[in-house]
């Protein structure tokens, strides 16, 4: 069965089908959560957190929009909402889990490591709605127009955090190398 039919099973109260459009979306709202939280286990009660908002008000859905870029701006908007609530952004050294890779040697394996905790660092160290773009932009692959829909701003404005955001990345990105 489809996603289109899923979701229309799914505002129609069908919880089998909502159950399975959380397994298709699952590590991408994962991912999201983890992005801009940093920490493992936020990140899982983030994700935990938007499905169960995205179960509540499931009739909000449009069955003829694919329900992906719904869920992950409901995961944004809890990311955006918890990182208000707290002053620093601690790094969990394991990082999301790995998936599908090759079995690289020890030493590939450590500088990939490394490489990707310095990466990790810089953005967390971004501002939470340059996270947000860079996040559904760069590792969701969203469009524009996806972009401003989820974080509910201006194309313009998502556009000009874009930018921004990955100025400050490459500043931050350049210091390290």
């Amino acid at each position: 069965m489809d996603e289109r039919n899923l979701a229309q099973l799914a505002v129609s109260g069908d919880r089998q089908a909502f159950g399975e459009l959380v397994q298709i979306h699952q590590a991408g709202v994962y991912n999201v959560a983890y992005r801009m939280l940093g920490e493992r286990r936020d990140a899982e009660d983030a994700a935990q957190e938007a499905f169960i908002r995205a179960f509540r008000s499931i009739r909000s859905l449009d069955p003829d929009r694919s329900a992906g870029p719904w869920l992950k701006k409901i995961a944004v908007n809890i990311c955006l909402n918890r990182l208000e609530r707290r002053e620093t952004s601690p790094l969990d050294e394991e990082g999301p889990p790995e998936t599908d890779r090759q079995n690289p040697g020890p030493e590939s394996q450590a500088i990939q490591r490394e490489t990707g905790r310095q990466v990790r660092e810089a953005l967390l160290s971004l501002p939470p709605r340059y996270r947000a773009a860079i996040e559904l932009r760069h590792f969701q692959e969203l469009s524009y127009d996806e972009i401003a829909a989820a974080l509910d701003r201006p194309l313009s404005d998502v556009k000009s955090d874009l930018f921004r955001a990955r100025k400050l990345l490459a500043e931050r990105l350049k210091k390290i190398a």
